[in-house]
């Protein structure tokens, strides 16, 4: 059985360590997990007034991509102990119109990664507040926070770090088991 995965990268950052981490993953991933990142960065500000009717093209078509997935997995940075505003916004588009929620029952999985030792903690803790209230079964072992995250990337962007790949491995096999277990009926 095909498993289709929104990425979800919480940095905008062209040369991005979150981003190489994403892209790293998404290799670990095959060809059990087909991971593919849903760009976020050009999502207008969320505004209920502009919901109302014909919401802005970029909110609708980021809902599509995401309703399309059977599971999502949010890799992220730490920005002042939670996550960038740019990943905030992506979860406060999917998440309406009230009662719409392209979040809901969806199975997730939460990557932090951060340059310093605490690999993201704040901002994976934080993200997981808002998971609880979009109903979105969260993968809850193993924690994935990246610290020194800088150090185990090669220069092409992969896992540099062979005790990393293999946790990434794991992680990646375990969000695929969390995935199964965690998906409404019929998906």
């Amino acid at each position: 059985m095909s498993v289709d995965v929104a990425v979800l990268v919480g940095s905008l950052r062209k040369e991005s360590f979150t981003r190489k981490l994403a892209n790293a993953m998404i290799e670990l991933a095959k060809p059990a997990l087909r991971l593919e990142i849903i760009e976020i960065g050009r999502l207008p500000f969320y505004n209920q007034d502009e919901d109302e009717g014909q919401p802005p093209a970029g909110w609708t078509d980021f809902r599509q991509a995401v309703r399309a997935m059977d599971a999502v997995l949010f890799v992220t940075p730490e920005y002042n102990r939670s996550v960038p505003a740019v990943l905030k916004n992506a979860i406060d588009v999917g998440s309406r119109p009230y009662g719409a929620s392209v979040w809901d029952g969806k199975p997730a999985a939460v990557v932090s990664a951060s340059p310093g030792a605490m690999g993201g903690f704040g901002a994976n803790h934080h993200l997981r507040q808002s998971l609880v209230f979009l109903n979105m079964p969260t993968l809850q072992q193993p924690e994935a926070y990246i610290g020194h995250v800088a150090a185990l990337l090669d220069a092409s962007g992969g896992i540099a770090n062979e005790g990393t790949r293999n946790f990434l491995t794991t992680f990646l096999l375990k969000f695929g088991s969390w995935i199964e277990a965690n998906r409404p009926h019929g998906a």
